[in-house]
């Protein structure tokens, strides 16, 4: 059984928490809420975008990011930021990943990037853009470590309702 980590450090928006949360659920990844968030968990608008799934997360609250990293030593980090040098895609992603993003009008501590180099990475964009959505950021990062860990235990068959293959 592999374990992949997706933390939001201080997410602003609850629409991005809410897509972001069944992105977790859906491929059995653990969410990682680091405070001070910038909506309430019951919000509506968090809920809705989660609905069905939200009882289905595994998801732990921090106060801070150092009481993450105080109660998160084993792992492997890795920061997604557009300040990265290094391609998402080309990172090798080891068991007890941590994919590690940054809210979205700020992005991470730039001196926790400086500290950490290696494990800086970017997902390939267009220069004069900013960045791609949050939640969608997510969802290309966590499907590419499952691609690199062949898809452990997700289905990769549907069925038709009205036919059969």
């Amino acid at each position: 059984m592999h374990n992949l980590n997706i933390v939001l450090v201080e997410p602003q928006i609850p629409q991005n928490t809410g897509n972001i949360s069944r992105t977790c659920a859906v491929t059995g990844a653990r969410l990682h809420l680091v405070r001070p968030l910038g909506f309430e968990v019951s919000d509506k608008q968090l809920k809705r975008a989660g609905l069905d799934y939200w009882d289905k997360l595994d998801i732990t609250y921090y106060d801070s990011l150092s009481d993450f990293f105080i109660k998160n030593k084993e792992g492997h980090f890795f920061y997604y930021t557009t300040k990265g040098k290094l391609v998402h895609s080309n990172a090798e992603f080891p068991d007890n990943s941590y994919l590690v993003f940054g809210r979205e009008d700020k992005g991470l501590p730039e001196s926790l990037l400086h500290e950490n180099p290696e494990s800086c990475l970017r997902i390939p964009m267009r220069n004069e853009l900013r960045s791609l959505n949050l939640s969608n950021s997510v969802a290309i990062a966590v499907y590419e470590v499952l691609r690199q860990w062949d898809y452990p235990d997700l289905s990769r068959e549907g069925k038709l309702t009205q036919y059969t293959w």
